[in-house]
């Protein structure tokens, strides 16, 4: 048995750099359609994050499509990874606490499932990195960072 282990941790152990991928290529999806809707409909989304109460709510949705394209793209190549989880970060608090809070959790009453799961996603990115496949490592590796 013990032996079965190692082997069986060793082997889990050569995938520690599917997960960061994973988290990547699946919010980098997730982001894309929703950031195209605010850019190709700013007028709307403004009105939208004005009848919340936002403030600047033109700046903001441009600030938000802005946000989630160049963190979708940067996500896809790993480039940056730990920046740019950090606004995205910050994006997925707000879509919680002014969208869906007050719909509780489930996703299918729109509730913070889903915006609470890329939270998670991006805090686990911000803390381990874009992993080896990724731009951030191919160019940590030339400056000699890890």
């Amino acid at each position: 048995m013990k032996e079965f282990y190692l082997k069986y941790k060793n082997f889990i152990q050569n995938l520690t750099d599917l997960p960061p991928l994973f988290f990547r290529l699946i919010l980098s999806y997730g982001f894309f359609e929703p950031a195209l809707k605010k850019l190709n409909n700013i007028d709307s989304i403004a009105q939208w994050f004005a009848s919340m109460n936002y403030p600047f709510p033109t700046l903001n949705a441009y600030l938000a499509g802005i946000t989630e394209f160049s963190g979708s793209i940067l996500l896809l190549l790993g480039l940056g990874t730990r920046l740019i989880s950090l606004p995205l970060m910050f994006v997925m608090l707000v879509a919680i606490f002014t969208v869906h809070l007050g719909n509780g959790f489930a996703a299918g009453n729109n509730g913070f499932e889903i915006p609470l799961y890329y939270l998670l996603m991006l805090f686990s990115l911000t803390v381990s990195g874009a992993g080896k496949f990724s731009l951030d490592h191919v160019l940590g590796k030339k400056i000699g960072a890890k």
